[in-house]
């Protein structure tokens, strides 16, 4: 059986490129006169016939060569790829010496850092587009004239204001407080130590104090960058709904 499905593998492979997957005409003639395959059963050369063309692959793969050139310019050739030729451009030959693949791990692996980082550039030049596209409509679906803006930053800094007093009242309460523990800091003045009550309040209003400060000094910052805000919407705007 072995020896006829070797047969059979290499009629395969002569007729593989001329007739697809077709039975070959060779195959079907020699099944009458080859004394061998008389004495087989059709249905055990009908199993042959489908495992030839694996057979017929796997014997054209045994038949290939590496070849290369090392790094130190000889050339060498294995069956297996040879150790001088790991990192080095490949080539694959056939049983009759001719090429027919060619491997550049190197080059290859160039490429796919280029690809990838294409892609990468792509990926965020889409990301850029996308949020461009988001805000535009965000922009015209807040807004429908100059004035919708206008009143919208009128709004945004009386918002502010409001902050900013607040925080000055309560600037001003802290300082009251202050007074109060001073006054009563000093009833102890060369007598006994205060209490620990009177010392966390007084250090609890002067932590508290310099947070509003701070908290002062943000929100009137702030006003440049609301009117830098509404100012680059109102520009946005009027390219945007400009005539075209």
């Amino acid at each position: 059986m072995r020896g006829i499905l070797t047969d059979v593998a290499e009629a395969t492979r002569r007729q593989a490129t001329i007739r697809g997957n077709a039975i070959p005409v060779e195959i079907m003639m020699a099944w009458g006169s080859n004394p061998r395959w008389k004495a087989v059963p059709a249905f055990a050369l009908g199993g042959a016939l489908a495992l030839a063309p694996l057979v017929a692959a796997a014997q054209g793969q045994t038949a290939h060569t590496y070849r290369c050139v090392g790094k130190d310019g000889k050339k060498y050739y294995g069956q297996t790829l040879p150790r001088e030729c790991i990192g080095e451009p490949v080539e694959l030959l056939n049983s009759r010496g001719m090429v027919v693949r060619r491997i550049d791990a190197r080059a290859e692996a160039e490429a796919r850092a280029a690809k990838e980082a294409e892609d990468k550039r792509k990926a965020e030049a889409a990301a850029v587009a996308k949020e461009e596209e988001r805000r535009r409509r965000a922009l015209l679906a807040t807004y429908t004239s100059e004035q919708d803006i206008e009143y919208a930053r009128n709004r945004s800094l009386e918002e502010n204001r409001t902050a900013v007093q607040n925080i000055e009242n309560r600037i001003a309460q802290i300082r009251k407080q202050q007074e109060r523990y001073t006054k009563e800091l000093e009833f102890y003045s060369g007598k006994n130590k205060p209490p620990a009550k009177l010392e966390q309040d007084i250090k609890g209003a002067e932590h508290d104090l310099k947070l509003q400060r701070d908290l002062l000094e943000a929100k009137k910052k702030e006003v440049e960058t609301i009117n830098a805000r509404y100012d680059e919407d109102r520009q946005r705007f009027l390219e945007l709904t400009r005539p075209r």
